[in-house]
């Protein structure tokens, strides 16, 4: 046993002696104890349901795009550099390149409306409005049957701030959805049952307390006589927000006495840290084998994961990933931006493998899960942050209907809104609509 393990040696000690000093060399006793413990974590055999299923990973601050963007298109195009990475999983995946949202303003706002399409500042006198995320369509066909509608989650708790969000999902109003970073307060939440005093109390709560609105309805309508029409809207999403509080608070209830799954923590790295640079490729993984478990289990359908909140994040060895994103043309720092490209894509190939390795209704979990990964933003050649050509991946859900082993390029100028993609994808999870923000139908090529 290293007597050493548990007490952290500075990277930076030297040995002084008889007016010299000696600089030792990088010892493991200098490592975090996480860094040199990748997960041990095998997915399962089987399982034990068929349902549709999407997951949206976004990674801030875009690309090298000189290395991730394949030189030919259609089914017989080759891998570029940074893609390489994924060459096991070639077949699962499409390339879509040239998109963008038209109505957004990328850059370090990209995450906002990754999923909205949005123009965040479309509404006057407002600084900021955004609209129902695609996500959240889809959790309000497949919540019904599962204990959550969705889950968000992020390297950063909670919302973020206006541009800068920790979170991907935004409902029906355009308020964004609050995300968990922590792996042990998530596992907890999904698999760790309620204790008895637990459900007596939540029961005691809900018996004790009668609707907020019905109380005060006549209240409520005395009071709308005597605003206009800009404080009636306000005062309607106000009353709308505080009615849906009320029916996840049913809702609950109505799971409350349905067990929990039963999930082993041995080997699930619960106690990385999204903040911690050298926690970087553990907490990943451990996130998405949280999200794989709760896909097997049906305890949702619908996740939403930000590996990093934008102007934000660490590659696998710690890098800055923001600053190399203002890289300026340098041929170093385009270097190690594409290595931090390809480390996140060895994060998403491993993932994909889980699902690929899983058994489901004589297919693979794979061939019922859409993934899409991507960013919000291009840092393209020169390092500007822009909204076109945005770096995106779709996989999985081949038994849903999507064609894969394709580059489907677009023209950067004159393309399709990147909302077909997610229009694509919400027909896919069952829901007949035609219309996602500024589609103008489903992405052609994907099906």
């Amino acid at each position: 046993m290293n007597p050493l393990r548990n007490k952290l040696l500075d990277r930076r000690l030297v040995l002084r002696g008889l007016g010299t000093c000696l600089s030792l060399p990088l010892l493991e006793a200098m490592l975090p104890a996480s860094l040199a413990a990748p997960s041990k974590y095998r997915p399962m055999d089987k399982s034990p349901g068929r349902h549709p299923r999407s997951i949206f990973c976004y990674v801030p601050n875009g690309v090298n795009i000189l290395e991730w963007m394949p030189k030919s298109s259609g089914s017989k195009y080759e891998l570029s550099p940074t893609l390489q990475t994924l060459a096991a999983h070639r077949e699962n995946f499409s390339v879509l390149t040239g998109l963008g949202h038209p109505h957004s303003k990328g850059g370090h706002s990209g995450a906002d409306t990754w999923l909205t399409g949005a123009d965040l500042a479309a509404v006057p006198g407002k600084q900021y409005a955004n609209t129902i995320s695609a996500d959240q369509i889809m959790a309000a066909k497949h919540g019904k049957d599962t204990r959550f509608p969705s889950l968000q989650l992020s390297d950063g708790s909670g919302t973020g701030s206006a541009g800068h969000s920790h979170t991907l999902s935004f409902d029906r109003r355009g308020t964004p959805l609050p995300a968990e970073n922590s792996p042990r307060r998530l596992f907890e939440r999904l698999f760790v049952p309620d204790g008895s005093d637990s459900k007596k109390e939540i029961l005691r709560r809900y018996a004790e307390k009668k609707s907020i609105l019905d109380s005060i309805s006549d209240d409520a309508r005395a009071l709308e006589k005597k605003l206009g029409k800009t404080d009636k809207d306000k005062l309607d999403e106000y009353f709308t927000s505080v009615r849906e509080t009320e029916l996840r608070v049913e809702r609950m209830e109505s799971w409350i006495d349905i067990p929990k799954p039963e999930v082993d923590s041995r080997n699930l790295q619960l106690g990385s840290q999204a903040q911690n640079k050298h926690d970087r490729p553990m907490w990943i993984d451990v996130m998405l084998e949280l999200s794989y478990l709760a896909f097997v289990t049906d305890i949702t359908r619908v996740i939403t994961f930000e590996w990093s909140r934008e102007a934000g994040g660490y590659g696998g060895g710690g890098e800055n990933h923001h600053e190399l994103s203002h890289h300026g043309g340098d041929a170093g720092m385009l270097k190690s931006l594409a290595k931090i490209d390809r480390f996140h894509l060895e994060r998403l190939g491993r993932f994909l493998t889980f699902l690929q390795e899983t058994e489901e209704a004589e297919s693979s979990m794979l061939d019922s899960t859409m993934v899409m990964f991507g960013s919000g933003m291009n840092s393209g050649e020169g390092g500007a942050h822009s909204p076109k050509n945005l770096p995106l991946l779709l996989a999985g859900g081949k038994d849903l209907g999507l064609k894969h082993g394709q580059h489907l390029a677009h023209d950067i100028d004159k393309h399709p809104p990147m909302s077909n993609v997610l229009l694509t994808m919400i027909q896919k999870m069952e829901i007949e609509s035609s219309q996602f923000q500024d589609a103008t139908g489903t992405l052609t090529g994907l099906t």
